[in-house]
């Protein structure tokens, strides 16, 4: 896709992050850029900032958790700037621990952002995307969903936000695919970063109260908070690193886009256990003492 000045980019999680850096980077092609969070405050702050890097912009507090608000942020772009070129699908929160220990209220939250918050966007903004692209030749969109590496492997004690980042790369193939069986003119990637220093690790701090569990939490979601805190805050690689990798990969046509391609070899080991048809390889195979501590801690509290 050619990326050029004039053109629309709706981005979600854009008060900071990758989505702020998508938008600073929109803002310095000379697009007009419709930034989307949920947290206000902060939406403001980093509207101010894309503004003064010399683009229009167009603030919505959403929560793309709910349909109705997808919908709303869907109308204003449209009665702003018409049908967006570029769709980041960014918004997403962290939560880890046991599987069996995710509560109903954990997985509505954790599956109501990083879900089914892509899934509005994708099913609120394509027709709209498909229309303008019937009616004019030389438009072109793209959709990038905001996945993970943890959408490509499943690490232990990160259950809840493992099973929606698998779904999430499940559903942009079959985006792409369905895309292509109707149009030429818009395509889909996946964005599966690494451990990058980001907020995300910070995300309950705008979980709805209504899904905040009454019960405290376990010891195998302090240690998953604890852990993830660690990874991401000691991230080498920057988010406007990966906003920069990402636009590259849109003007290519590149479809999965990873923040760490030297990390992937998990991923081959995965695609290589299921195809030999042998039992998951232990995540911690080559830093077994990090295994260890683990268990360690997790079967304490089981008292094993």
């Amino acid at each position: 896709m050619k990326l050029q000045a004039g053109q629309t980019a709706v981005i979600t999680g854009a008060a900071s992050g990758f989505g702020l850096e998508f938008s600073l980077q929109a803002a310095r092609r000379g697009m007009n850029v419709v930034m989307s969070d949920v947290q206000a405050d902060a939406l403001d702050t980093a509207a101010q900032q894309v503004r003064e890097a010399g683009a229009e912009v167009l603030t919505c507090v959403t929560d793309i958790a709910a349909s109705a608000q997808v919908q709303h942020l869907l109308d204003q772009t449209l009665a702003k700037f018409g049908a967006p070129n570029l769709l980041f699908n960014n918004a997403g929160v962290a939560h880890g621990g046991l599987i069996w220990e995710h509560t109903e209220q954990d997985w509505d939250w954790v599956l109501g952002v990083n879900l089914r918050g892509v899934a509005h966007g994708v099913r609120l903004f394509t027709p709209p995307m498909l229309r303008a692209a019937r009616q004019d030749a030389g438009y072109q969109g793209h959709i990038i969903n905001t996945a993970s590496m943890a959408g490509l492997v499943c690490a232990p004690n990160m259950g809840v936000y493992n099973v929606s980042k698998h779904a999430v790369v499940a559903l942009t193939e079959t985006l792409q695919q369905d895309l292509c069986l109707v149009t030429d003119q818009i395509r889909a990637s996946v964005l599966c970063p690494y451990f990058v220093p980001t907020g995300i690790s910070h995300s309950h701090r705008n979980r709805p109260q209504e899904l905040r569990s009454q019960a405290k939490p376990t010891q195998s979601q302090l240690i998953a908070q604890a852990m993830s805190e660690k990874a991401v805050s000691s991230g080498k690689v920057s988010a406007s690193d990966v906003a920069q990798a990402t636009f590259a990969a849109i003007e290519s046509g590149q479809f999965y886009i990873y923040s760490h391609p030297h990390a992937l070899s998990p991923v081959q080991t995965r695609m290589e256990d299921v195809l030999q048809s042998r039992n998951p390889t232990d995540p911690f195979k080559e830093r077994p003492e990090v295994g260890e501590r683990l268990r360690t801690a997790l079967r304490a509290q089981s008292g094993v």
